[in-house]
């Protein structure tokens, strides 16, 4: 039998969604996040499909959700902070300028974790060759979130390149977030999100190069065999 973390994409979609676990898939429509949904739609097709809904997305960004959403009849679950952006803004201040991780914590870490909540499975677009923080990213990890509930994080991609990623957009007639046509390698919220100051590493557009990661693949904890 074929090791787990040697499987193909759509071998480890295949494996872990063909039963009945509850499962969930992480989307913010980027060009990576689009193969593993189009996957996972293909062997689930009302598999869960978790947006995160800061309030700070580009104008694109919605409409390309949204478009998705209609043509492929998608099971979107949008999630929401406890405050919106005014009442956020009108307490805190602008937290993307002035502590853009809290930001993230509130906007996407706090809204995720709940909202993973009764699903055994997470689907991820994650790629080791995405940033230095995921260059030891396994396709199946157990995972424990800070709440100590367990689930099984995949990150199917995670050996593929960009190059993997857009010759399967394209074989499979994708259009991608039109954002991509103006330089930006990774898209997040509009606030926080530049053309990258380094060729070599897409990430590095993200919250003026502070940090890598909103803290959604950092807060939960690999959980060692």
């Amino acid at each position: 039998m074929t090791p787990v973390q040697e499987l193909s994409a759509e071998q480890v979609i295949a494996v872990h969604l063909g039963g009945d676990q509850p499962a969930c898939l992480t989307c913010s429509f980027q060009a990576e996040d689009m193969v593993v949904l189009d996957l996972a739609r293909r062997v689930r097709a009302e598999i869960p499909v978790l947006f995160l809904e800061t309030g700070y997305h580009f104008a694109e960004t919605y409409a390309y959700r949204d478009r998705y959403r209609r043509e492929w009849n998608l099971n979107l679950i949008n999630l929401a902070a406890d405050l919106s952006v005014r009442q956020q803004e009108s307490q805190f201040g602008i937290l993307h300028q002035t502590n853009p991780t809290e930001c993230c914590r509130m906007r996407k870490v706090e809204p995720l974790f709940r909202g993973l909540g009764g699903y055994r499975i997470w689907l991820t677009g994650l790629r080791r060759e995405q940033s230095p923080t995921r260059a030891n990213l396994k396709k199946v990890e157990p995972h424990v979130l800070p709440d100590g509930r367990s689930l099984l994080k995949l990150s199917p991609l995670a050996d593929w390149t960009t190059k993997d990623v857009w010759r399967y957009l394209r074989e499979n007639n994708i259009d991608p977030l039109p954002l991509y046509e103006r330089g930006y390698t990774s898209i997040g919220c509009a606030p926080c999100t530049a053309l990258p100051a380094d060729p070599n590493n897409p990430r590095s557009g993200r919250w003026g190069g502070v940090k890598l990661e909103c803290g959604i693949h950092t807060f939960s904890e690999r959980k060692e065999p």
